[in-house]
């Protein structure tokens, strides 16, 4: 029986549940994003494996719950939500922010790390960026996703929705834009890192820098399309994923 039948708390969603799956795939969502990002990619999981979802707060159904702007703060309330699922081996996938913040929770998971960590669209933490989106005034804000083309201007138009979306949009901006990752050891587990071969972000020649944080095996995927290249390819992505678990499933997943 899984650990996790009961309730899921807040930080996490799950949109099938799948008491006899031998895996788990724990996602966490981009900046801006909400754990309704990976509701897709549970009909392209074999049966064999049950999707969680990170969430986080002031979006979807977490919309009045305060926002969060520290990684320790963040990262440390996924990882206690997280505890009660580590009762089988898991996958964890993070895009873009959330590729970070997977990095920072399965480092306070340990020892229990995963079979697989996946990130994607980011380079790795020890390469600070810092940056100053946050700091930008609305239209700033607006051209920025515009340029990485997760959002559509006319998602935007409606004033309400407006301010809303770009509040927790500027938090998460202040939360990576501000993070400072610790000096800790290697992970020990495999990584995939995976972007897009047009991501503006993390262009397929920085992928590799991720292998200096695990002593486990690194390999890069590239795939065709920009920042939200796994948007459009999002079975391919999950194939990778399954593949990489154990190749036997792949059979036994929805794909041609």
């Amino acid at each position: 029986m899984s650990a996790v039948t009961g309730a899921l708390g807040p930080w996490l969603r799950r949109f099938e549940p799948r008491p006899a799956a031998s895996y788990r795939l724990i996602c966490f969502p981009h900046a801006g994003g909400g754990a309704g990002a990976y509701r897709s990619w549970n009909a392209l999981l074999p049966p064999s494996v049950e999707l969680l979802a990170v969430q986080y707060p002031g979006r979807e159904d977490r919309f009045p719950d305060p926002l969060v702007d520290d990684m320790d703060e963040l990262a440390g309330a996924v990882a206690a939500a997280l505890r009660g699922a580590l009762d089988r081996p898991y996958m964890v996938f993070g895009h873009s922010m959330g590729a970070a913040v997977a990095y920072e929770t399965v480092h306070l998971l340990r020892p229990h790390e995963p079979a697989a960590l996946f990130v994607s669209g980011r380079p790795a933490p020890d390469r600070f960026r810092g940056g100053d989106v946050h700091r930008r005034d609305d239209e700033g804000l607006i051209d920025e996703l515009t340029r990485l083309g997760g959002t559509d201007r006319d998602v935007l138009a409606d004033p309400a929705l407006r301010r809303a979306v770009l509040a927790y949009v500027r938090n998460d901006y202040k939360l990576i834009e501000n993070y400072r990752p610790r000096s800790r050891p290697p992970l020990t587990c495999p990584l995939t890192v995976l972007t897009g071969a047009d991501d503006p972000e993390l262009p397929p020649d920085q992928a590799g820098g991720w292998a200096r944080l695990t002593s486990g095996r690194t390999e890069v995927l590239t795939f065709p399309g920009g920042h939200f290249y796994l948007v459009p390819r999002r079975s391919e992505v999950v194939a990778a994923i399954v593949r990489r678990l154990d190749p036997a499933l792949v059979h036994t997943s929805p794909w041609p």
